[in-house]
Parts: C-alpha cells; sequence; structure tokens
C-alpha cells in the first residue's frame, strides 16, 4: 500500500464535487486484428428459440464487430502503444463522440499499463476473469482534470486479472465507470494521485486479494465480492454479499453492509470459445455472497454471435427492430446510434448488451427504447442520450399498467446509463420508467446534466429521473442526481434499493422553482403515499444550490410514516452550506447548517 494522508471526512471548498469547474449454432472463427475485431461469418443453419428460423431472416446474424472493437492477443505487436493512442484521444473527451471497446483474449500479457479515457470498456475474452492475466495495470487517474476525480464517468473494466506492477491498482473513478468480474491480485486505490476528490462508485462480481483502499471516495458500493480488506469511509460505504466486507457500523464509520444481496443476476459478456465469439448468460442467484466465478466456469448459458445483430452506428431503428422482429439479439458495437422511432423489444429473453458505451439517441421526442411485459430481457452496457426534442420517457421496462409476475425470469437493466445534456440540448420529462414485475436495474447513473453544453434549469428539463410503477422491483447500486423535480418516484409495492446516491440540482434559481406544494424542495427518493411496503439500505443525498445558496430543501428522502415502510443508513449533506436540508428523511434527522460539509444522518427509520 503505498503511504498516504488519513482521509479527512469533510472536504475543503477545492473538494467539493463541482463538476461545472470543467470548461466548457456457434458463430463461425472470428479473425481478431489490431485493427479491429475481424469478420464472423454468421452461420445459416440454427434457428432461435423465438421469431423467425435463420434460414428466413433477411438481415444475418454475427458478422464484424466494427474499427472500434480493438481485439489483442499475447502476441499482437504495440499494444501498449496503441492503448496509449486511444487515450490520448478519450482522456478528456468527456462530451466527445469517440466510443471504444478493447478485448484481451484468453492468455497472458505483461508490461501493460491501460489507462482508460472516457467512453472506454476493456474486458478479457475468456470464461474467467483468470483466463486472461495482465501483468500490469488498468489505470484510472485525473491528471486532465487537475487531480479532481469527480468527473471520471462513463468507462469500465470487466472480466480481467491484474497483477499490479506496484502491488496496487489505481481506479479512481465517479459515476458510471464499472468494476465487473475483475481479479486483483494485489491491493485496490479508488483515488486519484494526490487525494483529490473522486465521487464513484461500483465493483460486482470481483475479488480483490489485497485491500480497497477508497480513501477520498465519497460514497461506494460493492455487491457479491471477495476483498482482502477495506480501509475506510467518508460518507456512505455499501456492501452486500461481500466476503470480507467491513461489518455493519453506521452512522460510525458510515459503513452499511448486507450479509447477501436478496437477488442477482450478473451482467452479460462476450467471450471466445476455441475462436467463435459467444455471449454467456449468467443464471439468477437469490442470497448471493462472493463471486459467481469462484470454482471456475460460472453458472449459466450462452449463445453463438450467430444470434445476434451485430449493429453499426449507421443502422437505422427500423433495421433494430427487423433484427428483433426476425427473433436477433442485439448486439450493439461502439458508436453514436440516432433513433427516429422507438427500439421495440418484445421477446422473451432478448439480450441488447452494448460494447464501448454505444450511445443511443432520440433525436425526433420519441421513447429510445421499451421493454413488453415479458420474462427475461437483458439491457446491458450502453448509454441514452437526450435528444433535443422533448421525449416524455427514455427507457420504459414494461408497459404502462404491466402485472405479470417474472420472479422466476426477471429483466435486469445493468450498466445502463441516462444523460440528459452535456453533450448538447437534451430534454426528457422522465427519464427510466420500470412497469415490469420483479425488475432489477443493478447499477445505473441517471443524470441531469450540471455541466457541459445545452445546460440550464429550463434548458435541458427533466422532471423525473427513476419512476417504478411495477412491484418488486429491486435496485442495486441507484445514482441518480439533478432532476428538476423527484430524482426517484417509486409507486409499486415491496420495492427494494440497496444504495443510493444523488445530488440535487444544483441550479434552481430560487426557493419558488422547487416549491412542492407546501414542502420546500421535491425530495430526492419519493415513496408514494399509498405504499404499504418498501425498504431501502445505504442511502445519501446531497445538495449544492450554487445559482442561490439560499435555498432550503425540507428533507432529502419522503414516504409514508408505516411499520412496512424502513430504511436503514440514511444522510443528508450540504456542500459547503450552499442550500440546507432542514431534514432527512420526512421530518426526522437534524438540519445541515453553516458551511461544513457534514452530513445529517439517520440510523433507522422509522
Amino acid at each position: 500500500m503505498p503511504s498516504s494522508p488519513t482521509p479527512s471526512p469533510t472536504p475543503g471548498p477545492s473538494g467539493l464535487r463541482r463538476r461545472t469547474l470543467l470548461g466548457a449454432a456457434a458463430a463461425a472463427p472470428v479473425l481478431a486484428t489490431l485493427t479491429g475485431a475481424g469478420t464472423a461469418a454468421a452461420s445459416a443453419s440454427s434457428s432461435t428459440s423465438a421469431g423467425s428460423p435463420a434460414g428466413s431472416r433477411a438481415l444475418p446474424g454475427g458478422g464484424d464487430l466494427g474499427p472500434n472493437v480493438i481485439v489483442f492477443d499475447p502476441s499482437t505487436a504495440n499494444i501498449q502503444a496503441r492503448l496509449d493512442e486511444i487515450f490520448k484521444q478519450q482522456e478528456s473527451a468527456q462530451f466527445g463522440t469517440g466510443r471504444y471497446a478493447l478485448l484481451f483474449k484468453p492468455g497472458t500479457y505483461s508490461g501493460l499499463n491501460a489507462q482508460l479515457g472516457f467512453y472506454t470498456s476493456i474486458a478479457g475474452l475468456g470464461l474467467s476473469p483468470d483466463d486472461t492475466t495482465i501483468n500490469g495495470d488498468v489505470t484510472v487517474d485525473a491528471g486532465w482534470f487537475d487531480g479532481n476525480a469527480t468527473q471520471n464517468f462513463w468507462r469500465s473494466a470487466e472480466n480481467l486479472a491484474l497483477v499490479p506492477v506496484s502491488g496496487t491498482n489505481r481506479w479512481a473513478v465517479s459515476q458510471a465507470a464499472p468494476f465487473r468480474r475483475m481479479h486483483v491480485r494485489g491491493d485496490l486505490n479508488l483515488a486519484p494521485d494526490g487525494y483529490g476528490w473522486a465521487s464513484g462508485g461500483y465493483i460486482a462480481d470481483s475479488r480483490i486479494d489485497g485491500t480497497v483502499g477508497p480513501y477520498s471516495q465519497q460514497q461506494w458500493y460493492t455487491r457479491d465480492s471477495s476483498v482482502g480488506g477495506w480501509l475506510n469511509a467518508v460518507w456512505n460505504m455499501v456492501f452486500s454479499g461481500v466476503e470480507g466486507a467491513p461489518a455493519q457500523s453506521f452512522p460510525e464509520p458510515p459503513y452499511t453492509t448486507l450479509e447477501t444481496t436478496p437477488v442477482s443476476r450478473e451482467k452479460p459478456f462476450l467471450y471466445l470459445d476455441g475462436d467463435a465469439y459467444r455471449v454467456f448468460l449468467p443464471e439468477k442467484r437469490t442470497d448471493a455472497r462472493g463471486v459467481s466465478w469462484g470454482n471456475g466456469t460460472p453458472r449459466g448459458t450462452s449463445l453463438p454471435l450467430s444470434e445476434f445483430y451485430v449493429a453499426k452506428p449507421a443502422d437505422s431503428a427500423a433495421t433494430l427492430n427487423q433484427a428483433l422482429a426476425e427473433g436477433l439479439h442485439l448486439l450493439l458495437t461502439p458508436g453514436v446510434y440516432h433513433l427516429d422511432r422507438t427500439v421495440e423489444v418484445n421477446r422473451a429473453g432478448t439480450v441488447v448488451l452494448g460494447l464501448g458505451y454505444a450511445t443511443l439517441i432520440p433525436d425526433n421526442g420519441v421513447t429510445a427504447l421499451k421493454v413488453a411485459d415479458v420474462d427475461g430481457v437483458r439491457l446491458a452496457g450502453f448509454l441514452v442520450d437526450a435528444g433535443p426534442v422533448n421525449s416524455s420517457t427514455l427507457l420504459e421496462v414494461g408497459p404502462e399498467g404491466a402485472s405479470a409476475d417474472h420472479s422466476a425470469d426477471p429483466t435486469t437493466v445493468q450498466d445502463v446509463f441516462v444523460r440528459i445534456g452535456g453533450a448538447g440540448p437534451g430534454k426528457a420529462t422522465t427519464s427510466m420508467v420500470i412497469n415490469s414485475r420483479h425488475t432489477i436495474v443493478d447499477h445505473t447513473w441517471v443524470w441531469r446534466a450540471d455541466h457541459g453544453d445545452g445546460v440550464g434549469w429550463e434548458t435541458n428539463r427533466a422532471d423525473y429521473g427513476v419512476v417504478v410503477n411495477g412491484d418488486d422491483v429491486l435496485m442495486t447500486g441507484l445514482f441518480v442526481e439533478h432532476f428538476n423535480k423527484y430524482d426517484v418516484q417509486w409507486n409499486g409495492e415491496r420495492g427494494r434499493t440497496v444504495f443510493f446516491q444523488n445530488e440535487k440540482a444544483y441550479d434552481a434559481p430560487d426557493q419558488a422553482a422547487i416549491q412542492n406544494g407546501s414542502v420546500k424542495g421535491y425530495a430526492a427518493y419519493k415513496v408514494a403515499d399509498d405504499v404499504t411496503e418498501h425498504e431501502g439500505w445505504g442511502m445519501g443525498s446531497y445538495c449544492y444550490y450554487n445559482v442561490n445558496p439560499s435555498i432550503v430543501q425540507h428533507h432529502g428522502f419522503a414516504a409514508p410514516n408505516r411499520s412496512g415502510v424502513r430504511f436503514h443508513g440514511l444522510l443528508v449533506v450540504s456542500l459547503g452550506g450552499q442550500g440546507q436540508y432542514e431534514c432527512v428523511v420526512n421530518d426526522t434527522g437534524s438540519p445541515t447548517s453553516g458551511t461544513d460539509t457534514v452530513p445529517s444522518k439517520v440510523v433507522q427509520y422509522p
């Protein structure tokens, strides 16, 4: 472990999360090359379990993964130079259009330092992380932003084993930067060089042999993993199903620890079976604890690439819908997809998997993607970016009134992120709507931009972040920020959230702009008045009303006061005194006060 100062639980003025500081059948063999993923000739002899037989399809399955999926093997020359070239392009391209997936075939690689910039994903192509070992590092740092990591968004690492050169791998990220199915044979440092602020983050299905040092990380969620130790906490550290996690101790230190995760199903991933690509679909686990791959081959099923339409950014929504109607799954290769109509997922068991932060933009006010009320859909690994014409919704799981029981085979939404503004003007009344019962949303960041282009109280208007109407919905790793009204509005019964991170909108012009009837401000997380059962663990809301610091927010959390609605480990924070909270949940909890960035906490409610 590197020596470091003891992290302060309260940032100084320069350490606030001031993002406004930024200026403006089996698939055929695949030939992987340095410049792209090569081609995969789709087999025409297989048929799907639903939809059109392969022989009658107008669109092919399988195919070339495109120029921005870059595949390496241990014999590839000049790997480091290629990694450096992409990092140079992506390091500070926060709102750029570049998208990259860096894939490593099984084997051992030495002497690499893969620095990851924006919209860059790195992953191994084995069934287990240990199939692909890098004697070196996968690094995220914040030199591009003067040592402040609070804007290190939209990048990921998956399915690799790392042997860090110094014994410690640095992963200084904030929102929308998952660390999945990773094996670190050493320590993991979650802070930037110099220990500036960071606002992450998320680890799942990973094994860290050494100690995880969050240092200046303000909050973090770790799920179904194994750690050799955990060093410290600042505001809110949450663990579920983590071997080696700190014991429950909220409020001091602020560790919220669940022995198991109620229900989980790991994200689908691309891998190589010999020289053919397949997509692995991990099975559902109940009361999960530890990694899913601990005994080698994970449990689940797989699909050949020939069962996927390999989409390119130039494809229209009509083409994507045709592929789905013909019984194909979707593999979204890296790039920006403009949609003039909704992508409709109507078939049970459909997989929509993005690579390299593939991005969907609805251009004319449509909903980007809708899922029918069917079993087992898996949405994973893509970004939905609001278009300039207001969309009533951006992502809908299940139609209004959906009621089917999906407990045996739920829909999962994993590493699916939503953005309104930042890359340009964007508007959406509600970003994500969950209507289907038993849906699992596992790691999302739903963000109304507070910096970048097209940002302003009305310019990128977005009233609601996540609305949950379905019953029995589970959220694990829920990040929702800056909406004009409720960030999360939960109407369904028996909902559960494990970890929630929120900031209220920075840019409210005055108290009247946020007034909610007789209540000062809309809660970050609102449970509807008629809900009888709900539970949440490890949940924080922050305010930073820098446009008008006199604004008062009554509470961060609002819920009916009844025994079946329970919260564990709640906090609110005023960042540097820019606005204040009067209470934590309903009328309970001490107010924030003054300019000290010190959380007000409620251990249990009611």
